[in-house]
């Protein structure tokens, strides 16, 4: 299959008739990270290039309301890619969208907008941002029910890794759509997996990120098992996470490399990670908006809970990893708490944010911990001044509810109606009756 590199609407046109493509799906999410498609004909596309395509806004998550309902997408002609799961003797295509207003300004909570609106203000700060995401899964017989399919661990070969030809299938799958692909493995816990992204510039590992949960979960379908990114389907075992590589550049130069440093880190980057440590607990709702996600940000299953940072301690919220001669441009910095089930324009956009706040404000960055801080005890983390993420999604919420800077970051629209679907699912959750408070409490009350 044909990797493009389509510059402008002419180049798609042009695509679109030579691969004799039978339909475009035109791309965009609601604020949950939810993918919305729909179809046009190639013979629609000119004009929607020209024109937009409308839609009905009320019916998306967190858009508008009734009476003022009418958005228009228009498609990111540098998006266009063939999709990998259709034939190939018709192959359908797709192109990412930015969602308007009628009459033609960006919409306030389109998350694509949200990113490209930080990414315009790390620009005149002469910043590019580039990031690394590495995304988990897991692999089940079946989306009713968490049934493994493989007993392996971290780096199991086969027989115990029972996922080789899934994995395999993925990657080529991502490679066919110009998505390079670092390495794969399976990972702690049974039927778990990871595919390593390579490392590329903040919008377009966006648009990768929710390309690549696509590809994922149809390459699943195909090999007749279920895909799931949900943070922590198994009760004892490990959640899965989406680490999230970043640096920032002045052009070729790595903002984040100092040479004269004794960790290598610069004083933009040093103050980038102080502004992540501060400003956590505000938008762990983004980079972890679902109930599921605070069963995985519990101490002892590998997730960071605690607000520090790090070279090579894997229990601190930031790790850095070690520089090696000759490898400047690669300094970077990992945070470790997010999951693959964000949305990822907004997980970006928060996470730059908050680093760009720690620029902009001079913020100091407090000494690493190197000790296992999972066997520290209340008092030694008190003498290191080390907190914890939120614990719950309603203690998440309330602080992306009171953060002056989130609010600044998503703005006013996308904010707001992020804090109230929050609030929703958390009664929604909380009203519930679980199959353990039957099992512990209904034989003895």
């Amino acid at each position: 299959m044909a990797v493009f590199k389509c510059k402008n609407a002419d180049d798609v046109l042009k695509a679109v008739k030579d691969y004799n493509v039978s339909f475009v799906q035109f791309w965009f999410i609601d604020i949950l990270g939810m993918l919305k498609s729909f179809q046009i004909t190639p013979r629609e596309l000119e004009s929607a290039f020209d024109e937009g395509m409308g839609f009905d806004g009320s019916s998306i998550t967190g858009f508008t309301k009734i009476h003022e309902s009418d958005m228009v997408a228009f498609p990111d002609p540098t998006t266009f890619q063939l999709v990998a799961w259709r034939p190939s003797d018709r192959p359908v295509a797709r192109l990412f969208c930015d969602v308007r207003n009628p009459d033609g300004t960006p919409f306030a909570a389109d998350s694509r907008h949200v990113l490209k609106r930080m990414l315009g203000k790390a620009s005149d700060m002469g910043y590019t941002f580039f990031v690394g995401p590495e995304l988990e899964f897991f692999l089940f017989a079946n989306s009713s029910e968490p049934r493994i399919l493989d007993k392996g661990g971290y780096f199991d070969a086969p027989p115990l890794d029972l996922a080789n030809d899934v994995r395999r299938d993925i990657i080529f799958a991502l490679e066919s759509m110009g998505i390079a692909v670092e390495y794969s493995h399976h990972e702690v816990a049974p039927s778990q997996h990871e595919i390593d992204l390579r490392y590329n510039e903040a919008l377009a590992m966006a648009d990768t990120a929710i390309t690549y949960r696509v590809v994922v979960k149809e390459v699943a379908r195909k090999h007749g098992c279920y895909a799931t990114f949900m943070p922590k389907p198994l009760y004892g075992e490990n959640g899965s996470g989406m680490h999230v590589h970043q640096s920032l550049f002045k052009g070729s130069r790595n903002a984040f490399y100092d040479a004269s440093s004794p960790n290598h880190l610069s004083v933009e980057a040093q103050a980038y990670i102080a502004g992540l440590l501060k400003h956590a607990p505000e938008f762990t709702c983004v980079t972890n908006q679902w109930v599921n996600s605070y069963k995985r940000l519990v101490p002892g299953y590998e997730a960071p809970v605690y607000i520090a940072w790090a070279q090579r301690n894997r229990s601190a919220l930031i790790r850095v990893p070690m520089y090696k001669p000759g490898k400047e441009s690669a300094t970077r910095i990992e945070l470790r708490s997010p999951d693959p089930a964000a949305n990822p324009y907004l997980a970006l956009a928060v996470m730059l944010g908050a680093g760009l706040k720690g620029i902009e404000a001079g913020y100091k960055l407090a000494k690493p911990v190197e000790d296992n801080i999972f066997h520290m005890s209340e008092k030694e983390m008190r003498k290191h001044g080390i907190a914890s993420l939120p614990g719950s999604l309603l203690e998440a919420v309330g602080n992306l509810e009171r953060s002056t800077l989130m609010k600044e970051v998503l703005g006013d629209h996308l904010h707001a109606a992020l804090v109230d679907y929050k609030y929703d699912e958390w009664d929604r959750y909380r009203t519930q009756i679980t199959e353990w408070e039957l099992e512990k409490y209904l034989p003895i009350l």
